[in-house]
């Protein structure tokens, strides 16, 4: 499974202008699952964003988890993430999971964060999204996880 995480003051996704998910402070997750993947490693990549120390302490060091600063999650499926340009110049995406397997592992995804976490928001599965954010800091963190 790959995810970037974006370290968000704001963030929030439209469909059809639309507000379908928003969040204030918290961690913006673009998700995309891969052919291989498996419901144990959604539920990991879950586990690995609360614990993920990316917000300041009272030092400015990042020390702090979305757990630890009541942030939200805002987990948005992004099949774009599986690219492969290294053919030429239009991607290929045949590294992304199908569209029954993706929708499944989003919804685990999903599923999973809001039986651990208070605030989770989310995007439309296989839908044109327009995301507004404010990075914050900037501070953009790409996660791989795989068996």
């Amino acid at each position: 499974m790959i995810a970037i995480a974006q370290r968000v003051s704001f963030a929030s996704v439209s469909v059809a202008g639309v507000s379908v998910g928003a969040i204030e402070q918290g961690l913006l997750v673009l998700a995309c699952a891969e052919p291989r993947d498996t419901e144990a490693i959604a539920d990991k990549l879950v586990h690995k964003l609360l614990k993920l120390r990316i917000f300041a302490d009272e030092q400015g060091k990042m020390n702090r988890s979305v757990v630890d600063v009541r942030g939200g999650l805002l987990i948005v499926s992004q099949f774009t993430l599986a690219a492969d340009v290294s053919g030429g110049n239009r991607p290929s995406f045949t590294g992304a999971a199908g569209p029954e397997l993706g929708r499944a592992l989003y919804e685990r995804l999903l599923a999973t964060a809001r039986a651990l976490h208070p605030i989770v928001a989310s995007g439309k599965f296989g839908a044109d999204m327009q995301i507004n954010l404010v990075n914050d800091g900037p501070v953009t963190i790409p996660i791989t996880l795989r068996d």
